[in-house]
């Protein structure tokens, strides 16, 4: 797809890789707009064309007591604030053929989750919405099979279509990233990696999913050498209190040292 057709997107001649990264969920304005700032702030002056991601509910919990979000309404209003403030576009999941219609009145870009991808009546009513849309891998996918879920978003008469790496399972607990299949999606569609959740170790005793947030900086280097289109970062400024996701998360002090590691390293892949 072209990014262009991202509503607001900014400093897509500056050669670099595009990001989508913010709080794995909306836990309140103050949070989301404190992310968002500090984002907007560093992909700007390394100018990284860039999308606000924030999920506006949690279907997908581990346990019933799980946090899943502050009501639908109200953390889609903080996206559109989001947007409507710092002039980025925004993303967000949805689980339901409903939840497209109501989230594509508020974002620009509709995420289907991995665990949901193989749904087509789900995909198909992202599409028909001509949003963005951008399709997980599932975890238990090829990167071949994933050809299937673009085509349906194409057969709608959307292109603007994109696919996400996040993992494949790795025995019961774990997950790796097999970078051979970077070249493969992107035979089908502008293709991100996401970097924080392929670094989940799901199916805990605890019903709270662990991670590995040491590797964040090792397997985005890896993605920008292979070259990879994009790059899926979660953040927050305290992961240890998150709502959702805090075990594999982006400390946000951390955030602009890594891209400005990764813009260089974009650089010198560009002169080849």
């Amino acid at each position: 797809m072209n990014l262009q057709h991202i509503p607001q997107i900014k400093h897509l001649n500056s050669g670099n890789f595009f990001l989508l990264s913010g709080p794995c969920a909306i836990e309140g304005e103050e949070m989301a707009m404190r992310i968002a700032e500090k984002l907007v702030t560093i992909t700007d002056t390394l100018k990284i064309p860039y999308v606000f991601k924030g999920s506006f509910k949690k279907a997908n919990r581990s346990r019933i007591d799980s946090f899943s979000g502050i009501g639908d309404e109200k953390a889609l209003k903080i996206l559109r604030k989001v947007s409507e403030t710092f002039g980025v576009p925004t993303v967000t999941d949805i689980h339901t053929n409903e939840d497209a219609v109501m989230a594509a009145a508020y974002v620009d870009v509709l995420q289907i989750p991995a665990f949901l991808v193989r749904q087509t009546d789900l995909v198909v009513a992202a599409a028909n919405t001509g949003k963005v849309v951008n399709l997980k891998k599932g975890q238990f996918m090829s990167p071949e099979s994933m050809k299937h879920a673009v085509q349906k978003v194409l057969d709608c008469n959307n292109q603007n279509v994109m696919v996400t790496d996040r993992g494949t399972m790795f025995g019961y607990q774990d997950m790796i990233v097999d970078f051979r299949g970077i070249p493969t999606l992107q035979h089908f569609a502008t293709t991100v990696l996401d970097v924080t959740h392929s670094l989940q170790q799901p199916n805990q005793m605890a019903g709270v999913t662990g991670g590995r947030p040491d590797m964040i900086e090792t397997v985005a280097k890896a993605g920008i050498a292979v070259g990879v289109d994009g790059i899926f970062i979660e953040t927050h400024f305290d992961p240890a209190n998150a709502k959702s996701d805090g075990a594999n998360m982006l400390h946000l002090d951390l955030f602009e040292g890594l891209m400005t590691k990764l813009v260089a390293i974009r650089q010198t892949i560009n002169q080849f």
